[in-house]
């Protein structure tokens, strides 16, 4: 039941973002149609938690009068416990459903100064309290003022008055505590924004199949996480995999650059049921300006998909840095992959497992990468396993891609693994697919650390050093398939028949000709 009903949920969301398309950019609209199922998510929670404490008192949330003492009384007790439990509060004039249905009517509709003020307040009901960090300017992009809702204000109220109106009937089901029915939704509607973004799309979703992947290697063997990092974590969806791989991840953790796309994570998590006090979310330059609060904090699983090949400062201030102390160069200006690297090994605890992808020149390329590359395999035995994907699974980026898998405490500390899984893939549209099928041979291939031919090889940590630490998979992994080889006698044999066939062809034609009085052909 609950699997048909997100399918019809995913379907109805999407049309109603829709119905934004076209008045803007796909990036654009995606704020706002998420922002307004988040509002109606919130909404939605705090009216079955108030009805649930008044149920013995016989008195449903949304009929109490704000205006009278006993009404304010009832009110100042629910938010206490709101506050505490759910990390906000919203008064019964404040829910989706009565915003939505004052935008439904047939006059006195105006929505849009309501509206801002409700959001306002969602934010403010924190201040003060132990929430406010994750609440704070979350509604920031939902510019209700802006033109392109609209050339006048009542066009843009009719356009929000509309979509309110549409995800108002949606029934979100969030009394059905054991599926989660919107948290699959939201993932599928990023997902679906991020195949339409292009090149942006990497700055906020990774494919959940390539997620899938990074968590199942960074839970291999455990039921329980203490915590999980995400040093560039985009919209969440990598830390909300991993939590689906395991029973229990006591704490989340991660920072984001982008402040749009930091708002969306926090909205990401509190959707999915994260209580506010088990995720620590920052909005920070993770290699320029790192969150201090996590700077002595080591974690049980690190996952992470960086922009590839970026941009960073390499500033000489960075070599006294303990991230990057130790290993005597700072990765290029122009190419900071290892500068996450060393970031997340830095933060990656005892016994723990680290899992990345990167672009495959990491695993070659010379200079201070090489460098790099070398103390993490010889001086430190971090390196545990590279395996590569294929090309163009990543929306607005056709390269091939690697995952670079890092342990402190390896339990294989003399060798490597290495798998190609570079041409196990489906091609979908102008996009190439991991089916599970994939995922599987990839995943039980890592956890058995075998090699298999063709796909994979566990190579000794001496073969690496003969390549001079060069991990280009095709150095351990041969895939190369042999051309049959070729009878020369044969050959030889078949020519000479066909010469002599050739010959009494010529004879032949050359009779017709000399019946026919006709000069033969060459």
């Amino acid at each position: 039941m609950s699997e048909d009903h997100k399918k019809t949920l995913q379907t109805q969301l999407w049309n109603i973002a829709n119905t934004l398309r076209g008045k803007m950019g796909a990036d654009e609209f995606r704020d706002y149609i998420l922002g307004f199922i988040f509002y109606k998510y919130l909404s939605e929670r705090m009216h079955l938690f108030a009805d649930e404490i008044l149920k013995h008192d016989g008195i449903k949330f949304d009929f109490i009068d704000e205006t009278t003492k006993k009404g304010s009384e009832l009110l100042a007790a629910i938010k206490e416990e709101a506050i505490e439990r759910l990390g906000y509060f919203l008064k019964p004039t404040e829910l989706f459903s009565k915003v939505a249905g004052k935008g439904a009517q047939k006059t006195d509709n105006f929505i849009l100064e309501d509206l801002t003020a409700v959001l306002k307040h969602i934010e403010a009901s924190t201040m003060g309290h132990a929430s406010e960090d994750d609440f704070e300017g979350l509604f920031e992009d939902l510019d209700l003022g802006s033109s392109k809702l609209g050339k006048t204000e009542n066009q843009k109220n009719e356009l929000i008055a509309k979509v309110l109106a549409h995800l108002d009937k949606i029934d979100f089901r969030l009394a059905d505590t054991e599926a989660d029915v919107l948290g699959d939704a939201y993932e599928y509607l990023i997902g679906q924004f991020a195949s339409g973004a292009g090149k942006k799309a990497g700055e906020f979703y990774t494919p959940q199949e390539v997620s899938t992947i990074l968590a199942k290697i960074v839970t291999t063997g455990k039921k329980k996480l203490k915590s999980v990092y995400d040093p560039t974590c985009g919209s969440g969806s990598l830390l909300l995999r991993v939590a689906k791989e395991v029973e229990d991840v006591g704490h989340f953790y991660g920072q984001e650059m982008n402040p749009t796309t930091y708002n969306l994570a926090r909205m990401n998590m509190i959707l999915h049921g994260v209580h506010y006090q088990r995720f620590d979310l920052k909005n920070e330059d993770t290699l320029e300006h790192p969150a201090p609060e996590h700077a002595d904090l080591r974690f049980e699983a690190i996952v992470a998909n960086p922009p590839f090949s970026a941009d960073w400062s390499a500033s000489a201030i960075h070599e006294s840095d303990d991230r990057f102390s130790a290993y005597g160069k700072l990765a290029p200006k122009t190419k900071a992959d290892f500068a996450f690297v060393q970031h997340m090994v830095h933060h990656l605890d005892s016994g723990a497992t680290m899992a990345c992808v990167l672009p495959h020149g990491v695993l070659f390329r010379g200079g201070a990468e090489g460098h790099i590359r070398r103390y993490l395999i010889e001086d430190c035995n971090y390196l545990d396993a590279v395996i590569g994907l294929p090309a163009n699974i990543f929306y607005g980026a056709g390269i091939p891609t690697c995952v670079l898998v890092f342990k402190k405490q390896r339990e294989n500390p003399d060798d490597i693994l290495f798998i190609d899984a570079s041409q196990g893939f489906e091609k979908v549209g102008n996009q190439n697919k991991l089916r599970p099928e994939h995922i599987e041979r990839i995943v039980s291939t890592y956890q058995k650390r075998e090699s298999i031919a063709k796909f994979s090889h566990v190579a000794e940590q001496s073969e690496v050093e003969e390549n001079d630490y060069n991990l280009n998979i095709p150095r351990f992994v041969d895939t190369f398939d042999k051309e049959d080889s070729i009878n020369l006698d044969e050959i030889a044999s078949k020519l000479t028949a066909l010469e002599s066939e050739m010959s009494r062809t010529n004879q032949f034609i050359a009779s017709f000709c000399a019946e026919l009085g006709i000069k033969t052909p060459l």
